[in-house]
């Protein structure tokens, strides 16, 4: 794989050649707002949803370095494993549970600093320590959500649920 990387106005872009993903180092802010005309160009024109949200995942993956990020998508009455990056995952999570299933329920995002003080928390994995949880909605429905952990406490905050909802509102 070929990296490049260079200085533009005092940050350090790097650029993996083959991916074609453009990762700066700088404040969380500073990167999603790098990351995401680059995610908007990477899917739009793009028809196929499973497409897009692997390449979303990888794309947040390779820039953010998150122990684990996925999709899940509603099916009848339950959230259903979608693409993702990371260690195995729970395959099918009902609605309420866990941070997922509550996030559903309560049609908003969830951030949740410890998800060991999670009342009803899903451990998929042991070394998720922190989590965030953005819902996926058209007309006023949820279709599926977005999650993602970190294995450090307290990881996500206001930031992220902004650019990771925006992110979301191009699917």
């Amino acid at each position: 794989m070929a990296i490049e990387a260079v200085f533009i106005n005092h940050s350090l872009i790097i650029h993996d050649m083959a991916e074609s993903i453009t990762t700066v180092v700088g404040t969380k802010e500073e990167q999603y707002r790098n990351l995401l005309p680059q995610l908007r160009s990477l899917i739009e024109g793009e028809t196929d949803l499973i497409a897009n949200l692997a390449n979303i995942t990888a794309a947040l993956k390779s820039t953010f370095h998150f122990f684990w990020i996925g999709f899940y998508l509603v099916k009848d009455d339950e959230l259903v494993l979608g693409p993702f990056q990371g260690t195995i995952a729970c395959t099918r999570i009902k609605k309420g549970k866990g941070v997922c299933g509550a996030a559903w329920q309560k049609r908003s995002t969830l951030v949740v600093p410890d998800v060991d003080a999670f009342p009803g928390h899903i451990a998929c994995s042991s070394l998720s320590r922190s989590e965030i949880v953005v819902p996926l909605m058209r007309n006023g429905e949820v279709w599926g959500v977005l999650d993602v952990d970190s294995d450090k406490l307290d990881d996500f905050d206001n930031t992220d649920s902004m650019f990771l909802e925006q992110i979301c509102t191009y699917l």
